[in-house]
């Protein structure tokens, strides 16, 4: 009993004596245990002896691949990994950041600051790629759990000065650098010092590890702890390691079905660990390993370890089933003549926010199991994962955590794509990728200069409510705000609020307010070219004479004389007003006694009869409003000018009259304004164009204004538009190496003959066929090139200038004239809204 009361007394001083005692105090300078030495011509050297090159690499974009193309990315990475030598470990690390959308244009216009209001703080997820190739030091010990430099200090090795060392690894990664850029499918690029090293203000790629801040940042130091909880600065870190056998898919492959994007008859795919990778909306690292390891060695472990499971076998059924897998492995190996490589993938992910450890961890283990793996959530070993991914320390991978498998297969479990890629800001038309991150993309000058396209022709397809209009008005305001001169010849009045917002000139017919024109009208400072002269010639000649009859040489010269003696007339003149009822008077006067001086006889030159057939267009006559405007006269210098001919279609005078003057309009842009941009966009308007004879002129256009800075759109609706009409499939899809389609789904079962019209891949049919029109996404087609599905997402006020509805573009208009402009208008239906 004595004995028992002493123990208890001895134990109750001991607890007493610890508590008294100072914890040992655990942390550690991340200098003194910094396992990197230095970089020296463009590599990083351990300070245990090892050489890694970094890289940064550019992937495909995510939606953009076929099935086809992802075996060719498959087959690319098993080729170049491949020519890695043993003791080569490759690490790539795939870096994805949440980030907000802070301002997308710089453009100050009433529809650019909306717009940026609009998707000012929009979330979206930024990724960078990059690629780690590490050699181990000669005679390297493999890591471990309890071996990891993250516990202990090193010396700088004999190693790392070793020259012939660092020589044949260079000669190794050159070529492993030259055969992956080959396909093009895969763009690498070195990491300069700065990039890898940093600044003092700003972060490289190893700060970037070490405080989970993005590249480029602002540099900062933070605490890293991982007891009780893995923290970094302020972010708490959760870690899964995909590196247990039984955690592995059950079957790999270079791609997989989309099902959201998929149809019954088409398939759209993504990479295999696309579900780790861009689609996974959280900040998240997804580290992965390949370590080439000696072949012959590997295949004695695991003898050894078949040997081993087989023996014990009696004592547990899963025994025998790890010998026969352990068996089945070798037998591949041998049979297939590969040899057997070791792999790792762990993905960590972070907190940002309000996001809490529960929902992000909800997250993760949600999108590892999409991926095909158990999800298996890391405690004891996730400090030594996350210092063997700091870029330069690869060869600390615990041996543990590697498992066993085959160049082929470990290549289907790399990141295979990325985000859309975004051209400069202002440059092109801002769309949004499917998930809605606003971008830029241009449609007309890089994809020349890349060779993707031949030409700026663009055709629109798609059904009725499919945001044709809606789509072409946000690419005529791109390239308005950019400079550009726009015309635009319409059936149905879209684009009249753009018009009004841009300052320009809007043609259309109404009873009491006719359709007016004035091409005889010089702005000033010009004079009489070549080209307005024949445009003038034409038009009369059009007005005079019917397509069946003949225009002799006699009439030309006739007509010549007298359009050029009209403007010397209005030099000697200057009170004389230009327009088509002062050219008239003057051939009734003055050019009829010249015709008569010179002895000019009717059967050359009917002059009467030239004046009676245009009398309708002269004061007092039926159609004396046409040629006779005295407002919106300077066409050729206003930069946004529509022609609405929806009263007029069917008319047999003015329509053919209108539309040779548009000719005459665009091509006076055309030949006079050399070095602008030039739009041409005919909107529903082409099957009535090429009714009334102007196919030719649709044909030109389509040839010959690329050659003048000249954008020629088409906008057509039908099916049968595209299949039946030859100036659509010759002229128009033949030049338009741009074509955007809409919503085709329910062409599905008669989509043969369309693709083959519009010459689409089956790539290309099944982009096309996952569009979702209540997304408002549009499928975009670069000669056949590049091929993608944007999301066409508008603020709420460019959406109101830009309908077609009819309900609302009504209350616009009303708006518009209630409060004095379109511009207040659309603001105060907004605010309504």
């Amino acid at each position: 009993m004595i004995v028992v009361f002493f123990i208890l007394v001895v134990v109750l001083v001991a607890s007493f004596l610890l508590e008294l005692k100072e914890p040992k105090d655990e942390r550690r300078d991340l200098k003194e245990m910094f396992p990197l030495y230095k970089m020296e011509n463009g590599f990083l050297l351990s300070k245990q002896g090892d050489i890694t090159l970094c890289l940064e690499l550019e992937l495909p974009e995510i939606f953009t691949l076929s099935t086809e193309e992802y075996e060719r990315l498959h087959a690319l990475w098993t080729k170049v990994i491949g020519l890695l030598p043993v003791g080569c470990i490759l690490h790539k690390k795939d870096v994805f950041t949440k980030d907000g959308v802070g301002t997308v244009s710089q453009q100050k216009d009433f529809l650019s600051l909306s717009a940026n209001s609009h998707f000012k703080g929009r979330a979206t997820l930024k990724h960078r790629s990059f690629l780690m190739l590490t050699m181990k030091a000669p005679g390297r010990k493999p890591a471990s759990h309890v071996s990891s430099n993250l516990l202990r200090k090193h010396f700088i090795e004999p190693a790392v000065l070793n020259n012939r060392f660092l020589m044949d690894f260079q000669a190794n990664v050159a070529r492993f650098e030259r055969v992956l850029s080959e396909d093009g499918l895969v763009k690498s690029r070195r990491l300069s010092e700065v990039q890898l090293l940093g600044t003092k203000e700003k972060n490289g790629l190893l700060d970037s590890h070490l405080n989970l801040e993005p590249m480029g940042s602002s540099s900062k130091l933070v605490d890293i702890q991982f007891k009780p909880e893995f923290t970094i600065g302020n972010k708490k870190v959760v870690t899964y390691s995909l590196s247990e056998t039984e955690d592995l898919p059950a079957f790999v492959a270079s791609s997989k079905r989309y099902d959201k994007f998929s149809t019954d008859k088409t398939t759209l795919s993504t990479g295999f660990m696309a579900p780790l990778g861009i689609l996974l909306e959280c900040n998240h690292s997804l580290e992965q390993f390949i370590v080439i390891s000696d072949g012959q060695k590997t295949m004695r472990e695991l003898e050894q370890k078949r040997k081993r499971m087989q023996s014990l076998s009696l004592s547990g059924r899963n025994n025998a089933l790890s010998a026969n897998a352990i068996n089945d492995f070798m037998d591949e190996s041998i049979s297939k003549g590969i040899a057997p490589i070791k792999a790792h993938i762990h993905i960590s992910a972070w907190t940002e926010g309000n996001i809490s450890v529960a929902e992000l961890d909800t997250k993760v283990a949600a999108a590892v199991s999409q991926a095909g793996f158990r999800p298996r959530k890391e405690d004891l070993c996730a400090a030594q994962l996350y210092w063997a991914a700091l870029p330069g320390n690869e060869s600390e991978i615990p041996s543990s955590e590697l498992f066993d498998t085959f160049i082929p297969q470990a290549s289907c479990m790399l990141t295979m794509e990325t985000a859309y890629h975004s051209d400069k800001a202002d440059t092109g038309t801002r769309f949004c990728d499917r998930n809605g991150m606003p971008l830029w993309l241009d449609l007309y000058d890089n994809p020349r200069k890349k060779g993707l396209t031949s030409n700026m022709g663009t055709l629109v397809c798609g059904s009725s409510g499919g945001g044709k209009s809606m789509t072409v008005n946000h690419i005529l305001r791109s390239q308005y705000i950019q400079g550009g001169h726009i015309v635009v010849v319409d059936i149905g009045g879209s684009y009249k609020a753009q018009c009004e917002l841009s300052g320009g000139y809007y043609f259309t017919y109404e009873e009491n307010n006719p359709i007016r024109f004035n091409p005889f009208y010089l702005p000033k400072g010009t004079t009489l070219d070549t080209e307005k002269k024949e445009s003038l010639k034409t038009l009369l000649a059009a007005l005079w004479k019917q397509e069946n009859e003949d225009f002799t040489r006699s009439e030309y010269v006739a007509l010549s004389n007298a359009v050029a003696g009209y403007y010397m007339h209005l030099a000697n003149n200057n009170q004389m007003f230009p327009c088509f009822d002062s050219f008239y008077e003057y051939l009734q006067s003055d050019y009829v006694k010249l015709l008569e001086t010179q002895g000019v006889r009717d059967r050359y030159f009917d002059v009467h009869n030239f004046l009676y057939v245009l009398r309708p267009y002269y004061k007092g006559g039926e159609f004396d409003f046409l040629l006779n405007a005295k407002e919106n006269l300077d066409l050729l210098n206003n930069r946004f000018i529509v022609i609405e001919l929806d009263a007029i279609k069917d008319h047999p005078i003015l329509f053919p009259v209108v539309t040779m003057v548009v000719m005459e309009l665009f091509i006076s842009k055309m030949r006079n304004l050399e070095g602008q941009r030039k739009v041409l966009c005919v909107d529903e308007a082409w099957a009535a164009i090429a009714k009334a004879g102007m196919a030719a002129f649709l044909k030109y256009a389509f040839k010959t204004i690329r050659k003048f800075n000249g954008i020629p759109i088409v906008i057509t609706q039908e099916l049968d538009d595209l299949v039946d009409s030859p100036v659509i499939k010759e002229a128009i899809i033949n030049n338009a190496d741009v074509k955007i389609l809409m919503d085709m789904r329910k062409y599905q079962s008669k989509f043969d003959k369309l693709q083959s019209v519009l010459g689409l891949s089956d790539k290309g049919k099944a982009l096309l066929l996952s569009v979702n029109k209540e997304n408002r996404e549009i499928f975009i087609d670069l000669g056949g090139q590049s091929m993608k599905v944007f999301k066409n997402e508008l603020c709420p006020e460019e959406y109101l200038a830009y309908t077609t509805e009819g309900k609302e573009r009504v209350e616009v208009l009303e708006y518009a004239k209630k409060y004095g402009s379109m511009e207040a208008g659309i603001r105060q239906l907004t605010k309504k809204q």
